[in-house]
Parts: C-alpha cells; structure tokens; sequence
C-alpha cells in the first residue's frame, strides 16, 4: 500500500510531516522501544506511540533505528505530548524517512483496521495480534498474561529466565544450563540444545532476560523476536514502577549516613516495607566490567543484578560506594539468603568480563542499624572486589582479610616483595622450599615436629630452613610480631598454598 493512499483515506486525517508519500509499505509494526531495529525486517509502517521520547536527543537515534531496518514510513501520534515533537520531524527528513501525524483521537487499532484489509492474509493476522496485545496492556494484564497470550497467538512455547538461572515465566527443564549459554554465547539467536535463546530487550547480560523457545527457531527468528519484543515491553513498564522503590531505598541509606534521628529513618524504613522490629539484612552489589569504555557503572549495574538474584522483590539504590538494597528477612535467615546470592552469582562468574561482588551485612533490627548495617556490607564488598568477585558476609570481614582488603594493591605488593624476594630468590637459584617451608611453619603455629611432618622431612631440615630464612631477611621467627609480618606478607602476595 503506498503512502499516498493511506493518506487519501480521508478519516483518520493523517497528515504528512516529512518524507516522499509515493513510498510503499507491505506491513504495519507497532512498537515504543527506543531501539526495535532487530525486530524490524524491512518495508514496515512503524506506528509509535512515542513513549520513548524523553528529549530531543531520543528522536535521531530512533529515526537512525528505524532506517538501518528498512522501514518504509513511520506514523507518530499525538496522545502522549499533545504534538509531534519538531527534533522527530527534522530527524525523519534528514533521513528521508517519511513521517505521517496520527490524531490524538485516531487509535492505533483504528489505523491498523483501516489498513488491514487493504494488507495480505499474514499481515491481517500480525495486526490482529498486536490489536489484542494492545488490548490486554490496556487492561492490566501482567507478564505471564502477556507471555501466555502472545505466546499461543504465535504457537510457541518455552519460558522467559533471568540471567542468574531462575525461571520468571513459563518453564524449562534444566534453566542453570540455559542460562549459561545465553550469558556466553557470542551471537543471539543462538540454538541450544532443543531450545532456541533470544535476548530481551538490550540490556547488560548480567542483568538481562532471556527467552528460551521450544525448538528450533533459527529458521523462524521473527516468531522469537515478536515474543521477545513482547516481554521487552511489559519489562520496561515494571522498570518505570521500580524508579520509585530504588529513590526511596537511596534516601533511607543517605538519610542513616548522615546521622538522621530515629524518627525520620524509621519512617524511611516503612516506605522501604520494614516494620521497626523486623529482622533485614543490607546487601551492597557491584559488577564491575575491568576495561569496559561505555555501558552501565559498576554501581547501577550491580543494582540491576541485585534485584534479579533476589527475584525482583527487593530495589537497589546505586550510589557512589555500590548499589546498597534493604533486604527483609521475613522466613529466612542471613544464611539463607547469603546461599541464595552465592547460587546466582555462580552462574553470572560464567559471563566473560564481568565480576559481580556482593557483600552481606549480618542480621539489623530497628532504623537505627541501618548506618552500621550499610558500613558493614561495604566493607564485606570490598573484600569481595579483592577476591575477583563473589560474595562475602560480615563473618567474613572481622579477620586480617578485610585490613589487607583495604590497603592498596601497590602497598600490599611491595610489603610482600620487601619481606620474600629474597627467600624467593634462593628458592630460584637452589631449586628449595624456604618460602613453602615458612607458610606451613606458620600455619602449624611455629612447632618444629608439626611442620616436618607436613613437609615429610626430618626436623632438622625444618631447623636450617628456618635458620636460613632468618638469615636471609634480618628477621626472627621466634618473636610473635616477625611470624605476624611473614604471615601477612604471603597473604598479600597470594602465593600461599596451605
């Protein structure tokens, strides 16, 4: 259908704003995703409702989107601004990409009515169904509606997962495994087994979903792009409703950093839905990306992570010491839920270049905890980050760990270099064991007989290699604050083996 005659229809009153009307369209696509490039194949009408204009920047790279894409014309209505923004007019005719104004009272399915008999059979069925998706949006339906009802309108099945493995929609055996091979594969689609995985929406995999179909779509991607799209958008609108949740956990964290009386952190501990006498935990998130020049900081990336290993229950603020989230204990214990974060930060270490570091707070009671609970989970993060990822509880930081943890990495390098180059030196040159002989010495707590035993040598041995190290480095084993020294040099090295 030409865009000539699409405007010679006389109702709706469309009216042409930009671009040459003697073009053709063989299909009509409704999307408001920023960037629905890959789920265009060319020669559409894209009709937009423009929720993804926040500003004027916005509208070039959603005309460059759809032009990549081939698309043949793009109509823009009115309801949501009122006008057609001029900075999309401008974008459409520097590209040449025609742009029709649809009346704020002309609906979309109104238009795609108009249109659809005008349309082959397969595009009266892909208009059909966006008419009921609509619909269903319009009244309130939730992610699993949506899933199930786009779904069965394409005929296929499978489930939506988070990048940490666990099921969101629909079901799959084994979603560990699915998961993993989302996180790694170089290219999406890709095909897994008996299913076929596709990324939702374009965000960081670490924080992503994916859909996994039934079977081989690879020869059908536009079934898994559709279905994909789908879910993509019913995301994007819980993402609008969590910005709320995230603002109020930040202004709980900043309010308790900066030493707010009771009465206000209690009132900020409500609207985060903790009631003053029950049991929480704060969990501090970072996923850091070493070398990465664009994307998401390692803070609001971390948030995002947080919140998808805790099943979207919980919101995560980032702030410039991670992203922080207030975690209710309700039937669970700190344990449990520090399981539970091991659990998916194991299938995230499987994504390339990415570390996610969390760290756990022990058992908080009362706004007044919330300082100390925040401090404690920071630090237990810190630990993590030195460790290359994972996660770390407040059990863990009361050691020499966490004060190696918070000396530079140059400090504590050149502290271990001063005490064991030489006795690494000589292990060099003579082919020995002085620096294995001093680790295990160490850990058997200086007894000569304990540590030949370990070594499977007599204890003479053990008695000139110590001797030997003494002479080597100017120290004493026999003295508590030298053994304290050794100790913390082969721990700041990471040459240790015990």
């Amino acid at each position: 259908m030409r865009i000539r005659d699409l405007l010679a229809l006389g109702e709706p009153r469309l009216t042409l704003l930009a671009g040459d009307p003697g073009g053709e369209f063989g299909t009509v696509h409704i999307t408001d995703l920023p960037e629905p490039g890959r789920y265009l194949s060319g020669g559409e009408l894209v009709l937009t409702g423009l929720m993804w204009w926040h500003g004027p920047q916005d509208s070039a790279r959603f005309v460059n989107a759809l032009v990549a894409a081939g698309v043949a014309a793009l109509g823009a209505g009115q309801a949501r601004l009122g006008h057609i923004p001029a900075d999309l007019v401008a974008a459409c005719r520097d590209a040449g990409l025609p742009l029709v104004e649809v009346p704020t009272e002309v609906s979309f399915q109104t238009l795609t009515e108009l249109v659809e008999p005008r349309l082959s059979g397969d595009v009266r069925d892909a208009l059909g169904r966006h008419r009921r998706l609509v619909a269903a949006v319009a009244e309130g339906a939730g992610l699993r509606e949506l899933f199930e009802l786009t779904a069965a309108e394409l005929g296929v099945t499978g489930a939506v997962l988070s990048a940490a493995g666990s099921a969101i929609v629909g079901a799959v055996q084994d979603p560990v495994r699915l998961a993993r091979a989302y996180l790694t594969a170089p290219r999406l689609p890709a095909r897994v087994g008996d299913h076929t995985i596709f990324a939702v929406g374009r965000g960081h995999r670490a924080a992503g979903w994916a859909l996994a179909c039934d079977g081989d779509l690879i020869g059908r991607a536009d079934l898994g792009y559709e279905l994909a799209a789908c879910v993509a958008l019913e995301r994007n609108r819980i993402e609008e409703g969590r910005r709320v949740e995230r603002r109020l956990t930040g202004q709980l964290v900043v309010a308790a950093l900066a030493g707010a009386d009771a009465a206000e952190l209690n009132a900020g501990l409500r609207t985060c839905g903790i009631d003053a006498a029950e049991p929480y935990a704060i969990v501090n998130v970072t996923a850091q990306r070493p070398g990465a020049a664009r994307g998401p900081d390692p803070a609001t990336l971390g948030g995002q992570v947080v919140e998808e290993l805790l099943g979207r229950e919980v919101a995560a603020a980032a702030g410039p010491d991670g992203a922080v989230a207030v975690v209710p204990l309700r039937g669970s214990t700190a344990p449990a839920l520090a399981d539970r974060l091991r659990a998916g930060t194991d299938v995230l270490a499987a994504l390339p270049d990415t570390r996610v570091c969390v760290g756990l707070s022990g058992v908080l009671t009362g706004a007044a905890a919330v300082k100390g609970g925040v401090e404690e989970a920071g630090h237990a993060r810190r630990l993590a980050e030195a460790r290359a990822g994972g996660v770390v509880t407040s059990d863990e930081i009361y050691t020499h760990a966490l004060l190696l943890a918070t000396v530079p990495g140059g400090v504590r390098r050149s502290f271990a270099a001063r005490l064991l180059t030489p006795l690494l030196d000589y292990d060099r040159r003579h082919q020995s064991e002085l620096v294995r002989t001093l680790e295990i010495f160490l850990d058997c707590a200086g007894s000569w007989h304990a540590c030949a035993e370990r070594l499977h040598v007599h204890v003479n041995t053990v008695r000139y290699r110590v001797r030997r190290i003494e002479e080597l480095t100017g120290r004493n084993l026999g003295t508590m604050a030298d053994r304290v020294d050794f100790f913390l040099a082969l721990r700041g090295s990471g040459t240790t083996h015990t």
